[in-house]
């Protein structure tokens, strides 16, 4: 991957959970082309060795590692690998997380009768194991990659850890309590984190995507012709920029919050990517 920005990452060992997929597999390549050794955690070992293959193939140096952030026993076994293959962790991005349709309503607002209508998920409806799993998806496995990787970096020069929080941490998005609520936990998480650790070396920040078109919200997204759903429709009508982001728009924000020359002082905060989504009231 080329870079228009020129940060120095070498000898550095970044831990990224979720690599296999589009925008965590994105801040992997960046990581790597800044001269980091980077380590691809994801569930699906495929995914990460062939986002570790493409960063080979690129000059780089990385590997993929299976791993489970909801259970301690992967996680420290990932930790093993890591520190045997790579070193020890100096930089841990949490990109690991997801929604899940059973924490999902079908409608926008509710309406009277909506209780009686059959094929739809309404809040009454909306399944307490369903909601638990994103809770925990996104913020136990945020907590528990870091409860791991974060021993290795204890009064390290230049450690930092980047959580993944969302804008619709800021103003809940219709449709998605469970994952809108989640995600608000990441950036107070994330603030905890950053005051918890600050006398011992390691900055703590996040970044909040806006929408960007990727495989997990495509069918959200899009229809089967590839047009725009209504949803889309929306979405763009309320993001000032009056379109969706790219995944390499995220790669500044990345790179700011790790550098340790350019962030040394910034920590505990949650940068918003989202082409003015967050700012704007709908007026």
């Amino acid at each position: 991957m080329k870079l228009p920005f020129d940060i120095d990452l070498k000898g550095k060992v970044a831990v990224v959970t979720g690599g296999g997929g589009v925008l965590c597999s994105t801040f992997a390549k960046a990581i790597a082309a800044c001269g980091a050794k980077v380590a691809i955690l994801d569930l699906r070992k495929e995914a990460a060795e062939a986002v570790a293959d493409e960063i080979k193939a690129d000059g780089g140096q990385a590997i993929g590692v299976s791993a489970n952030v909801l259970e301690k026993a992967s996680l420290e076994a990932a930790r093993a690998e890591v520190n045997e293959k790579l070193g020890t962790c100096d930089i841990l991005i949490n990109g690991a997380g997801g929604n899940n349709p059973k924490g999902t309503t079908t409608k926008e607002y509710y309406e009277k009768g909506d209780i009686d209508l059959e094929g739809i998920t309404t809040f009454f409806d909306l399944d307490p194991a369903g909601v638990e799993f994103v809770f925990n998806l996104n913020f136990l496995g945020t907590l528990m990659p870091t409860q791991v990787f974060a021993q290795d970096m204890l009064n390290k020069k230049d450690a930092t850890i980047l959580n993944v929080s969302s804008m619709n941490a800021f103003t809940p998005l219709t449709k998605i309590p469970a994952y809108s609520g989640a995600k608000a936990a990441i950036s107070n998480f994330t603030q905890w984190l950053a005051v918890h650790f600050s006398k011992v070396g390691i900055r703590v920040n996040a970044i909040a995507p806006g929408f960007f078109a990727t495989a997990q919200n495509k069918a959200l997204l899009f229809d089967d012709k590839g047009e725009f759903t209504d949803r889309s429709k929306k979405i763009l009508s309320q993001t000032p920029m009056g379109r969706f982001g790219e995944k390499e728009e995220l790669i500044g924000a990345l790179l700011f919050l790790l550098s340790s020359e350019a962030a040394s002082f910034v920590n505990g905060i949650v940068i918003p990517v989202d082409g003015g989504f967050s700012a704007y009231s709908g007026v």
